[in-house]
C-alpha cells in the first residue's frame, strides 16, 4: 500500500496520472488503476476527474499531508530518507514557536519561505519556551523559535540566534515619574516567572532593588502590553515584536515632561536603567531535522525576518 500511497502523492503534484506515470515509470492505466484500489480501500474518492485533468477532491487534500507523513516514516524506517524523490522531504514540519514570535516575526518569515515555491505542511505549535524544549526533547517538534534555554543547548541541537530584544518599562498612558514611582505605586503585571524570559524581568528587579506590588501575573508580553493599556498596573517586557520603541523618542519624535514615550501605543514607555537588559530569540533544531533542506531554507528566512526587524 506504500506505493500506491506513493502514486497518490505525486498524482497530486503533477496533477496529471500521465504525467505522475512518467516520473514514477508506470503507464497512465497502471497509475488510474492504483488510484482506483486506494480509493476502494479508503472508502473515498481522492480526485475529481474531468477528460484527462484531474484535481484533488476535498477528501484527497484531507488525506494528502497524512499520506506524505505515512510515506516519509516508512521511509525513516528503512533508514533511507533521500529514497522516492526525497518524498521524505514533503513530511509536514512541525515548529514550535512563544507567541511573540507568531505574532510579530512568523508571519513575514512564512512569506518569505512560501515565495520560494512549493514547501511542504507546516505545523505550528504554540508555547512557552520551557515547554517547547520539552516537545523538543520529546521529537515532537523538529525546530523551536523561543527564547535561548538556561540550561544551555542540547548536545543533539543546534542553536541560531535571531535577535537580542531589549525590554522596557510600561505604564498606562499619562502616568507621571520614574520607574521607581510606578513600582511604589502601581501593581505590577508581571512576566510568568516560570518562563525563560519572565524570570529575567525578576532578576532585573532582585538586581536593582525594585520591590514591587505584585498583581497580575501572566505569560505573554502582548497580552501583558493590553493590561497595562487597560490601565491595570506597570510592567516590564520585551519591546520589538510587539511593536514597542526602545528609545523614549522613537515612536512620536516627543517625550512627556518626565521622560519616556506615550501616544498610539496607549502606554507610556521608559528605557530600563543600568545593564541592558535583553532576551535572545532564535531557533532550537534537532540536529535530525537539519538534513531536511525545507527546514534549513525555514531558518534562512526566519533569520532574514529577524534582521530587517532589527
Amino acid at each position: 500500500m506504500i506505493r500506491y500511497l506513493k502514486t497518490f502523492v505525486t498524482a497530486a503534484e503533477t496533477a496529471s496520472f500521465s504525467a505522475a506515470g512518467a516520473r514514477l515509470g508506470l503507464t497512465q492505466s497502471a497509475v488510474s488503476a492504483q488510484i482506483q484500489r486506494l480509493e476502494d480501500d479508503l472508502g473515498v474518492q481522492l480526485f475529481e476527474r474531468t477528460g484527462r485533468a484531474v484535481t484533488l477532491s476535498d477528501d484527497g487534500r484531507r488525506l494528502l499531508v497524512q499520506a506524505q507523513t505515512v510515506i516519509a516514516g516508512y521511509q525513516a524506517m528503512r533508514g533511507d530518507t533521500a529514497a522516492f524523490g526525497g518524498q521524505a522531504a514533503l513530511a509536514p514540519i512541525h515548529v514550535g514557536a512563544i507567541l511573540t514570535v507568531q505574532l510579530g516575526l512568523l508571519p513575514g518569515a512564512v512569506r518569505r519561505w512560501t515565495a520560494l515555491g512549493a514547501m511542504p505542511h507546516l505545523n505550528i505549535v504554540p508555547g512557552m519556551s520551557v515547554q517547547l524544549l520539552a516537545q523538543l526533547d520529546a521529537k515532537e517538534l523538529d525546530l523551536a523559535v523561543m527564547i535561548r534555554p538556561r540550561i544551555g543547548v542540547p548536545a543533539d541541537m543546534k542553536w541560531l540566534t535571531l535577535m537580542n530584544e531589549p525590554y522596557v518599562a510600561i505604564a498606562p498612558k499619562g502616568m507621571r515619574g520614574e520607574v521607581a514611582d510606578w513600582a511604589s505605586t502601581l501593581p505590577f503585571v508581571r512576566y510568568n516567572r516560570r518562563s525563560y524570559g519572565g524570570d529575567l524581568v525578576d532578576r532585573y528587579l532582585r538586581r536593582h532593588r525594585l520591590w514591587v506590588r505584585e498583581g497580575v501575573e501572566l505569560d505573554e508580553p502582548e497580552v501583558i502590553l493590553r493590561m497595562v493599556r487597560a490601565g491595570l498596573g506597570w510592567s516590564i517586557v520585551p519591546a520589538t515584536l510587539i511593536g514597542l520603541p526602545v528609545e523614549a523618542k522613537a515612536a512620536t519624535g516627543k517625550s512627556s515632561r518626565a521622560g519616556g514615550t506615550a501616544g498610539v501605543h496607549g502606554v507610556r514607555i521608559l528605557p530600563l536603567t543600568g545593564a541592558p537588559l535583553t532576551r535572545e530569540l532564535g531557533v532550537l533544531v534537532r540536529q535530525s531535522a537539519l538534513k531536511r533542506a525545507a527546514v534549513d531554507t525555514l531558518m534562512k528566512c526566519l533569520a532574514n525576518e529577524a534582521a530587517a526587524r532589527i
